[in-house]
């Protein structure tokens, strides 16, 4: 959301005048140092002060919740809030390196597999990172885990016996896409050096 956006009525859901705030000194303190709201008393809107980027504020936490509290004088009162900032899909998959490099004996046994390097989503759920996929070649199909820690991996399973004589490498396309809607995606490009 952009900066000055509507987030609460708290005269509304307080069930006070507009003009009560005004009166009783109304203010909004944010929990931690940065002062993220803005409590307008006149109408008693509260906004963000400047538009909120949740990787930032809660970087691969799947909730993120901001504390805020309203404090009136004359009577001294203090009413505490929560704001749930909800994730968008506003980041890609990105690999670590733009291409990886296998080198693989041609005796190697189909059935081998390989591990390949992950592909980092800042968003989190469904937003997060869901699924890789290979483009399509003779030799090498893709086994897809979940780690403990929860991040999904990839392997490249051997297919097909290798032969350097025939072919001394080979270039294969990997795909991680997110679940957002639309999806995103991010690419890398994986080498592979049949070795004699």
């Amino acid at each position: 959301m952009e900066r000055d956006s509507f987030v609460a009525d708290i005269a509304n859901d307080l069930g006070v005048a507009p003009s009560q705030l005004a009166a009783r000194k109304a203010r909004v303190v944010s929990e931690g140092n940065e002062q993220l709201f803005h409590l307008n008393q006149n109408t008693g809107v509260l906004t963000v002060k400047e538009s909120l980027d949740r990787e930032e504020i809660c970087p691969q936490s799947d909730t993120c919740t901001l504390f805020f509290k309203i404090f009136f004088e004359n009577p001294l009162q203090l009413i505490r809030g929560e704001v749930e900032v909800r994730d968008v899909n506003d980041n890609s998959p990105v690999f670590p390196e733009k291409e990886m490099v296998l080198e693989i004996l041609e005796t190697a046994s189909p059935g081998s597999r390989f591990p390949l390097e992950s592909a980092q989503d800042k968003d989190v759920g469904s937003n997060g990172l869901q699924n890789y996929s290979l483009g399509s070649n003779p030799h090498f199909s893709l086994a897809l885990g979940t780690g403990k820690d929860g991040v999904k991996y990839a392997e490249l399973v051997l297919q097909r016996q290798l032969d350097r004589e025939e072919q001394r490498e080979m270039n294969l396309l990997l795909t991680a896409t997110d679940g957002g809607l639309p999806p995103r995606s991010g690419t890398a490009q994986i080498r592979i050096v049949v070795l004699d």
